[in-house]
């Protein structure tokens, strides 16, 4: 017997769909996974990992990082990473690498479901395109690698800040 056997379509976006849902969950991840959903699993995961290793290398003072945002902003291909970028941009490099390590490792998860059913030909329910053109859909702003960083790329969000997202206690009912 076979897992399809079993089983209907396996949703790929079933975990994207559930933390854009999840109010446990932080808005801009809510948000990044949401813009996630029906992006072909190899392109996703590697647009978001491409943007990460950009920020961190920003982050850390290499200038091949402001060079390659530029360039990824820059780009005519789909508005996938500049949407994902954007929905972080201005909220401090810690939540801005820290929600793009969360999704990279959503998506990590996603494509390795995404191969196994690909190998085991088994059945999966595909979302719809999000997106209609390979484009960009409007004007591709012109950048250079030698822009000036905000103050969010300084901010330090204090002790208290925490990279995980903890849900929070309901009172429930006796």
């Amino acid at each position: 017997m076979k897992l399809q056997d079993f089983t209907g379509p396996i949703d790929l976006d079933l975990t994207l769909r559930d933390a854009s849902l999840n109010p446990d969950v932080r808005p801009t991840r809510r948000a990044i996974a949401a813009a996630s959903i029906g992006i072909e699993s190899e392109d996703a995961y590697y647009s978001v990992r491409e943007l990460r290793e950009a920020c961190e290398w920003i982050h850390e003072g290499d200038p091949a990082g402001k060079a390659k945002l530029a360039q990824m902003l820059g780009n005519r291909c789909d508005d996938y990473q500049r949407c994902i970028y954007y929905n972080l941009a201005g909220r401090g490099v810690c939540v801005l690498i820290d929600d793009l390590l969360w999704l990279e490792a959503l998506l990590l998860g996603r494509g390795r479901v995404a191969g196994y059913l690909h190998r085991t030909k088994a059945p999966k329910r595909i979302a719809p395109a999000p997106y209609v053109a390979a484009e960009p859909d409007g004007p591709v702003g012109r950048f250079e690698a030698e822009f000036a960083i905000g103050a969010s790329w300084s901010h330090d969000p204090g002790p208290d800040y925490d990279p995980i997202d903890r849900p929070a206690k309901h009172d429930r009912p006796a």
